[in-house]
């Protein structure tokens, strides 16, 4: 079959590789029929989360049901369906605890309580370095989908596959950014980051209530590309983050935002100087996202972290932490828990996803979708692809 395969960092190629098989009686083969390249993809590109052999990448992916294992009872050969990114049993302690992205049997190799830089890590993720399972994903013509009794959700015939495909990740995770930050009612909701995860969020936001939903990024076009599809306010981050700052708190009275989603990651926009000083602390990337996050919120708000951050930082705010009485929550989206309920909103109309959709191509073109992803060109925002073409 044909898959994205990623060599080394910046080293994506569309490569022919052996078909997947049923491992377990709980797999299904997908016939994939629709794949996405994420943010969180471009930090295995980038060669900030390492992977030393090659792997089929992607963890958005929808498609049709191929193949069963035998003791799959809730699907059939033609079905046609969505996957959560997490791989996750379904039975276990945090599977039962709706955290998914922590089950404790789809990582066996690499998984354990510490949450460490390279050992201890989290529960299994499709196409996602082999620290996180080995599973590979699906940018592909077929997936293996483990635990298949579990994740896949079947999906109307009367829907495209790019109106419910970012149900698999990017609109859970949009969505668990404002579900963290208890969006209630009447909130002002600042999101830093204008990519597809950001954009998610502020649609989230609308849907839970929030009085006001402001977005911050450090190109226009991808503010312009927030403001038509989720009908927020912008701010240009030009100047650095104290005039961010200033204006989210102008905007509030003085006070700052009730929540902020950090939608960006450890990958951030940085001068040498930025560089230069991640170097000097042995430290990878950058976390002035997440530290322009805790200045503009407001005291006692809660900032929600939605962006990767792989590494430890010592220059960690930790008294403003405190002073400010700041609540902050991340991690990997429990997809699980919130899809069936997105997939209704998708349904009913209440929600439009595909409109962040700025570039189509074939899975040929893998390596041009990455790079124009990564560099921001083409004014890209988020790239779908078709194995089959």
């Amino acid at each position: 079959m044909k898959a994205a395969v990623i060599h080394g960092p910046g080293i994506i190629t569309c490569d022919t590789v052996p078909d997947p098989i049923i491992k377990d009686n709980t797999d299904i083969i997908l016939k994939v029929t629709s794949t996405a390249i994420c943010g969180s993809d471009l930090h295995i590109y980038s060669g900030g989360f390492p992977q030393p052999r090659p792997m089929v990448l992607g963890h958005e992916f929808m498609g049709i049901v191929e193949e069963t294992g035998t003791a799959i009872t809730s699907l059939k050969k033609g079905d046609r369906v969505i996957v959560p990114f997490p791989i996750a049993c379904g039975g276990c302690f945090f599977c039962n605890h709706d955290l998914p992205g922590h089950c404790e049997n789809s990582n066996p190799e690499n998984y354990g309580p510490e949450g460490g830089l390279v050992t201890e890590k989290g529960g299994a993720l499709f196409g996602y370095t082999d620290l996180y399972g080995g599973y590979d994903g699906g940018q592909a013509e077929y997936v293996r989908v483990p635990y298949a009794n579990y994740g896949p959700r079947k999906v109307p015939d009367n829907l495209t596959d790019e109106q419910v495909l970012f149900l698999t990740d990017i609109f859970p995770t949009g969505y668990t950014g404002i579900d963290w930050g208890n969006v209630s009612g009447g909130e002002t909701v600042a999101i830093f980051g204008s990519g597809p995860v950001g954009i998610m969020a502020a649609k989230s936001a609308w849907l839970r209530g929030a009085k006001r939903v402001v977005i911050v990024d450090t190109l226009q076009y991808r503010l312009d590309k927030a403001k038509l599809a989720a009908n927020c306010e912008t701010i240009l981050w030009n100047d650095g983050a104290k005039e961010v700052v200033e204006q989210i708190r102008a905007m509030t009275e003085g006070r700052g935002a009730d929540v902020c989603v950090e939608a960006v990651g450890f990958e951030p926009e940085r001068s040498l100087l930025d560089r230069a000083k991640a170097v000097v602390n042995f430290e990878k990337g950058s976390i002035k996202v997440l530290e322009a996050c805790m200045s503009a919120v407001r005291r006692g708000g809660i900032v929600s972290v939605l962006g990767v951050y792989p590494t430890t930082y010592d220059n960690f705010p930790l008294g403003q932490f405190f002073d400010k009485g700041i609540i902050m929550k991340g991690g990997q989206a429990p997809a699980h828990k919130h899809i069936d309920q997105l997939l209704q909103w998708v349904v009913e109309g209440k929600v439009k996803l595909d409109d962040i959709i700025t570039h189509r191509l074939p899975l040929s073109e893998v390596a041009h979708g990455y790079s124009i992803f990564k560099k921001k060109e083409e004014d890209c925002v988020k790239v779908v692809m078709d194995p089959w073409k």
